[in-house]
């Protein structure tokens, strides 16, 4: 674990142990949360792995639902949550599930445990996963980093070979490559991804295909009463690098190749990784031009009146695998600290 989640860590404690979640619940003006999840598995993750942020085990998800409801927060579906944020008083305090890329683990290991708890979701859908040639390319240099003793990093006319036998080493290398591709304008970034993966014998598709539900399966997930399908983009790539008619296209798009298989409309959209690098105000204006009742983020926050007025920004709270402690779940279900969390890292 990075020096970052773990000063979080010592954070959490801190919280948990002086009782402020409870306190926030009480005086803050927040009515709720959106929690964001990804992967949902029972297995331990490996020492090295990055991406174990985005994952989190059944009996950590169905903890959370049970403790919510024991705290007197109730689970909703993003409709409701705007009809609360209406309402002129504030009611029970409320959390939204949110889950992005529509991962199989989801229909496996998640449904059962939303449909015992009776809990409602939105899955966001990016449309090019589910066809199989989507690329999941935080989760591929992970795969190929972890089973190498050394990687060629080539940036031009140069290569750089980086060993990564060691734990330190494959992080350093992870997060070097990581970064560099979150900065590359998308082109290059999928210039990159193909060679690095070609490299290395790594197949793309099979990867999308082992990892992401196909269309039998989401219309399995989806059909059940408690599921909202929502859009994510075709393609999964950062709207923010993108030029106006292609971010525009690739959010258009996700629309209706999802009404053409469901014959519903998605009224609700997630930015992909939804940071500040990822989306910003012209993202928002297309998600309202568009038509979408909600647009969601990865920004850190709960849920006000005001945010009816921004309703394509909504922040949300990550229910992040490094810290599945089930003390934590006053934390995570408490928006007025990752308000304030919000405001002190925006």
């Amino acid at each position: 674990m990075s020096l970052k989640y773990a000063a979080i860590r010592a954070s959490f404690e801190l919280l948990w142990l002086t009782g402020m979640p409870r306190l926030f619940r009480l005086l803050s003006r927040s009515r709720g949360v959106i929690f964001t999840l990804h992967r949902v598995l029972p297995e331990t993750p490996a020492d090295f792995s990055p991406n174990a942020i985005l994952q989190v085990q059944p009996d950590f998800l169905d903890y959370c639902l049970e403790r919510i409801r024991d705290l007197g927060i109730d689970i909703i579906s993003l409709d409701e949550a705007l009809e609360r944020l209406a309402a002129p008083r504030k009611g029970r305090p409320f959390v939204v599930l949110t889950f992005d890329d529509a991962y199989k683990d989801n229909l496996q290991f998640a449904l059962p445990i939303l449909q015992e708890h009776e809990a409602p979701f939105t899955l966001y859908v990016p449309t090019a996963f589910v066809d199989g040639v989507g690329q999941l390319w935080w989760q591929a240099i992970e795969d190929i980093i972890a089973r190498q003793d050394a990687v060629a990093f080539t940036e031009g006319a140069d290569t750089e070979y980086v060993e990564t036998r060691t734990l330190a080493q494959k992080n350093d290398a992870f997060n070097r490559l990581y970064w560099r591709m979150r900065k590359l304008p998308e082109p290059e970034r999928l210039t990159l991804l193909a060679e690095f993966s070609k490299a290395y014998g790594y197949d793309l598709d099979r990867q999308c295909r082992d990892l992401i539900m196909d269309w039998q399966q989401l219309r399995l997930f989806a059909g059940d009463p408690l599921c909202t399908i929502g859009a994510h983009t075709v393609h999964h790539y950062e709207l923010a690098k993108l030029p106006l008619e292609q971010a525009r296209n690739e959010m258009a798009q996700s629309v209706d190749v999802i009404e053409a298989q469901f014959g519903i409309r998605p009224r609700h959209f997630s930015y992909p990784l939804g940071g500040p690098l990822s989306c910003g105000p012209r993202e928002f204006d297309l998600a309202r031009e568009l038509g979408f009742r909600t647009a969601v983020t990865t920004r850190p926050g709960g849920l006000y009146p005001h945010h009816l007025k921004t309703p394509t920004q909504l922040p949300r709270v990550s229910l992040n695998g490094y810290f599945q402690q089930r003390r934590y779940v006053e934390v995570f279900a408490s928006g007025g600290l990752f308000s304030q969390l919000g405001r002190l890292t925006g």
